[in-house]
């Protein structure tokens, strides 16, 4: 599914707006959704439920550190920064941090000591570094490029776990509810609806080099890649007619008849018997591969109206 994480940015506030601006336009770059408390403004709650809210339901944690340790929270006396890093690891939040580099924070120094440096809070800001070098989730940063680079290649790992929900766009679920609908459907002819499905997935993960027929395009490559699932369907005519061994002179047939057929055949989508009064063999779809053709065409046809 075409899942948008929704990733929690967490930083101090007044050094770090354009750090924060690059971050955000990453995310949406990468197609998630970036939240952050800047972004929303305080209901009736306190703010610190409002950020447990908005972390618990947020996918990934992401922190952006400078050379300050921001304003502090009352109760904990941690920084609001430092003590929503520390809720994101309590919840066991997929998380990264980028911390700037020694020599970049030396330059906004030298631009603004004031607005970049920390004057009251120095022990706990290395205190809190510290614990982020340690945790080794971390990624280092200069300047704008940096982070967007570090986000897109963050978010690429995380967009591959299964277990992180993320949002799922209406149109995506309504293909899906289609595609389900049709594989209920077209089960009829299985044991049962999962054993169904279970070959549907099996055909899709199984990938075949295929050799290129008629003219040759220098522009791809001589023998794609392609999935059993895909050269059912690109094949299905041929195979609903059969193929017979009498007559395979062209590369195509070739392929076909000694390769692609045996494939289907472990499944159980065409079987092999002889033609009646020759010497030749000839391979035909069985019932439980016209079943499974029909639902493939039917997919297809939904998607292409989609």
């Amino acid at each position: 599914m075409k899942r948008k994480l929704q990733v929690f940015v967490s930083s101090t506030y007044t050094d770090l707006i354009e750090e924060r601006q690059a971050a955000v336009a990453a995310i949406l770059e990468a197609g998630h959704i970036p939240a952050g408390m800047e972004l929303f403004t305080a209901g009736d709650q306190s703010q610190m439920e409002i950020i447990k809210k908005w972390v618990d339901e947020s996918d990934v944690y992401m922190l952006i550190l400078g050379g300050r340790y921001g304003s502090i929270e009352r109760n904990s006396g941690l920084s609001y920064t430092e003590w929503e890093y520390d809720y994101a690891v309590e919840k066991k939040k997929p998380l990264f941090a980028l911390v700037i580099k020694e020599d970049a924070q030396e330059a906004k120094r030298s631009e603004d000591a004031a607005k970049y440096s920390e004057a009251r809070n120095v022990e706990k800001l290395e205190v809190f570094r510290g614990k982020i070098l340690k945790d080794k989730v971390c990624g280092f940063f200069s300047d704008r490029k940096d982070i967007k680079n570090e986000v897109l290649k963050s978010l690429s790992k995380f967009a591959e776990k299964l277990e992180l929900k993320g949002w799922v766009p209406a149109s995506e679920i309504e293909r899906l509810q289609k595609e389900n609908a049709l594989l209920k459907n077209a089960s009829g002819n299985f044991k049962t609806e999962a054993d169904f499905l279970e070959l549907f997935n099996t055909l899709k993960a199984i990938k075949m080099q295929t050799p290129v027929f008629g003219t040759i395009n220098l522009q791809r490559p001589q023998t794609p890649t392609r999935s059993l699932l895909y050269l059912l369907y690109e094949y299905a005519n041929a195979l609903v007619v059969g193929i017979e061994n009498n007559n395979l002179k062209s590369k195509k047939d070739r392929f076909l008849y000694h390769t692609l057929c045996p494939q289907l055949q472990i499944h159980g989508l065409v079987s092999s018997e002889q033609v009646v009064g020759t010497r030749y063999r000839r391979f035909h779809v069985t019932p439980q591969g016209t079943k499974f053709l029909e639902y493939l065409i039917k997919l297809a046809n939904s998607l292409e109206k989609k």
